[in-house]
């Protein structure tokens, strides 16, 4: 299986998830969700009575966030084992992966940063910037996700085999 396009489709090892159904895809929803609800918790903090709450929630959501990322990171990478070297998917793939990089480790240093204050009032404005500049830097990357999967194909079952979900079957 020497063809760059077929390579990409297969894992490169079981550990990656199987065939048609790699693990990476669905493991970023984790820090995705938990990202999303963090800022929101940061936004929320700042029009409600008593904010405290919400604060120390979002410092858990960014660290599961983290400890997610991580999770995704090392299943995505083994996906991107099975990407030719050279290729417009590889280079897109390294953007990919050097965003996601950057990205946890922002939320690494917000996490690091609002443990060491004591959430008593709203999340300070310099973390709810250092959250929205993550949170664009990960749709960013996002896209980029979504470029190798649905236009690169990388990690998606062949159209032949995508073929069996479209072929009428017979009754009788």
């Amino acid at each position: 299986m020497s063809d760059p396009l077929h390579q990409a489709k297969r894992p490169v090892t079981a550990l990656a998830g199987p065939y048609g159904h790699p693990l990476h895809p669905i493991l970023v929803t984790v820090p995705i969700g938990a990202w999303t609800a963090s800022l929101l918790f940061d936004l929320a903090s700042h029009v409600v009575d008593g904010p405290a709450f919400l604060a120390r929630a979002s410092l858990w959501l960014v660290a599961i966030g983290v400890i997610g990322a991580l999770a995704a990171a090392m299943f995505g990478f083994l996906d991107f084992l099975a990407i030719r070297p050279g290729t417009a998917a590889y280079r897109t793939a390294l953007v990919h992966l050097g965003l996601n990089l950057a990205i946890t480790a922002a939320y690494g240093a917000s996490w690091a940063w609002r443990a060491a204050g004591t959430p008593d009032g709203p999340v300070p404005i310099g973390q709810i910037i250092l959250s929205v500049i993550a949170m664009a830097a990960l749709g960013a990357s996002g896209f980029l996700g979504g470029k190798l999967a649905y236009r690169y194909g990388v990690r998606v079952a062949g159209e032949s085999t995508q073929a069996e979900g479209f072929t009428l079957q017979r009754k009788g």
